[in-house]
């Protein structure tokens, strides 16, 4: 009866407060509201060779492996959880010697049993020591009263569900890392090749006004003046080769494998032209980003904690019992007599010293706090990544179209210098000059090549891309 009236009470679900976190109509003014589809990985990075290296990664990641054992881990926690509400059965095998004192009740009892004229001999008791073996089966049983193991399971699946998401969450970033080392390695290539074609066009600058020095046209500064600038090409030439292998053994990093050359295809860096992405509405990334999913689930499972926290507090109800045969000699174990059970049940409530309960409340509720702020937070952060990667998108774009124009005029500056410069119409430190502003601005055009990958890449991770395409 007692159990039938605790059961009917329940415990007020009185959480911290978590208000609602409400996401912008749109990222931006200029972005626009469609729902497209994220695109598959296969659709975004259109470049076989690059699917393969990604192929490669999702095999042999370290990351990845340990989100895949992490998930393990949850898994157990939730079959763990799955009976703990249920009953224990136990196979029992027991054997045991007890000696009670002369001046107890037992050893008075025993003792007197002896004389007792109803015993057989099987049933004399031994003496100075009782023996006792039992071999059967025990149980236990806790009632769930308050929905305390209920709210356990309810934490474990919600923290094996958030360790996924946590999967997921390392996909994309492997993704968006070997993609963006992969593009920045086409782009390094290019820079390569305009380094070594304005390498030769300084060396035959350099070569004509060595033979004008010859001819009394030109003088000893001039030609150390473009053989430095030659050195310094040749340096820069050298720095874009160590970046090249840097970005070979990030890629062979992620992919689980010791440094080797990776193997592309050679692009003109015009051709390599990022992929258009749209953004969509702020709305989907809650479904889109494992991030925000992950903590979203562990918000979940610390409030299933404050519960069972609290429903601790409350008794609970134990039923336990076994069943055998239990005798105080071997011979007469296996005797119809020698069967046995018994059964208790009782309830149990913290009254004094719950100084744990109370600690474990508190770390509770703090552990609660803390979800609902990453979630809060994980939520902020995406769409303001979003919002600067669009913008970035925007910006750079603008800037590519500016820059490209003042690097076809220099382009045509290194040769008018040059011309000029035979004839005498110019000095040899404009044709430096020249030479040196338009290898700057190719640089720079590439750097901003780079940034547009970079844009549209860390826009395609925001968004939460890359995960659904290994499911």
């Amino acid at each position: 009866m007692a159990a039938v009236l605790l059961g009917g009470c329940k415990i007020k679900q009185n959480l911290p407060d978590q208000k609602p976190v409400n996401l912008p109509q749109q990222f931006s003014a200029k972005a626009g509201a469609d729902a497209h589809k994220l695109a598959t990985l296969n659709e975004f990075f259109n470049d076989p060779t690059l699917t393969a290296l990604i192929d490669t990664a999702l095999k042999n990641n370290f990351d990845l492996q340990v989100a895949l054992q992490n998930i393990e881990l949850a898994r157990a926690g939730v079959r763990f959880t799955q009976g703990i509400d249920r009953p224990d059965l136990s196979a029992a095998l027991s054997v045991g010697s007890r000696k009670f004192g002369n001046y107890t009740i037992d050893g008075v009892g025993n003792y007197d049993t002896q004389f007792s004229t109803n015993l057989d001999s099987k049933q004399k008791l031994p003496s100075p020591s009782i023996p006792d073996f039992f071999v059967g089966i025990q149980s236990s049983w806790e009632i769930d009263l308050w929905g305390k193991l209920k709210s356990k399971k309810k934490a474990a699946a919600a923290r094996f569900i958030a360790s996924e998401h946590g999967r997921n969450l390392v996909v994309t970033s492997m993704v968006a890392e070997i993609a963006d080392a992969y593009f920045e390695l086409l782009i390094l290539d290019n820079e390569l090749k305009i380094l070594e074609d304005n390498i030769r066009l300084q060396q035959e600058a350099l070569d004509i006004v060595k033979v004008m020095k010859q001819a009394g046209e030109a003088n000893q500064l001039g030609v150390e003046l473009m053989s430095a600038q030659l050195l310094s090409s040749q340096s820069l030439k050298i720095e874009v080769k160590q970046k090249i292998i840097e970005n070979e053994s990030r890629i062979n990093f992620l992919s689980g494998r010791f440094p080797q050359p990776i193997a592309r295809r050679a692009a003109a860096w015009e051709t390599v032209v990022p992929p258009k992405l749209s953004a969509g509405i702020p709305s989907q990334l809650l479904e889109n980003r494992p991030d925000i999913k992950q903590a979203e689930f562990d918000l979940i499972a610390a409030d299933a904690n404050i519960y069972s926290a609290k429903a601790a507090f409350y008794p609970s109800l134990n039923i336990n019992g076994s069943m055998g045969l239990q005798a105080f000699r071997a011979a007469v174990l296996f005797n119809p007599g020698s069967f046995a059970y018994n059964v208790a049940g009782g309830l149990f409530a913290p009254l004094l010293n719950r100084r744990q309960l109370i600690a474990e409340l508190m770390a509770s509720e703090a552990d609660q706090k803390i979800a609902y702020t990453n979630y809060r937070k994980t939520i902020v952060n995406s769409f303001t990544e979003v919002y600067n990667y669009l913008n970035l998108i925007e910006n750079t774009n603008e800037m590519y179209e500016l820059k490209s124009k003042e690097v076809e005029v220099l382009k045509v500056t290194i040769n008018t210098s040059v011309e000029l410069f035979k004839f005498g119409r110019a000095t040899y430190l404009e044709v430096i000059t020249a030479q040196k502003n338009a290898l700057q601005a190719q640089i720079e055009l590439i750097n901003l090549r780079k940034s547009q990958f970079e844009g549209v890449i860390g826009l395609y991770r925001a968004l939460g891309g890359g995960w659904k395409s290994v499911i």
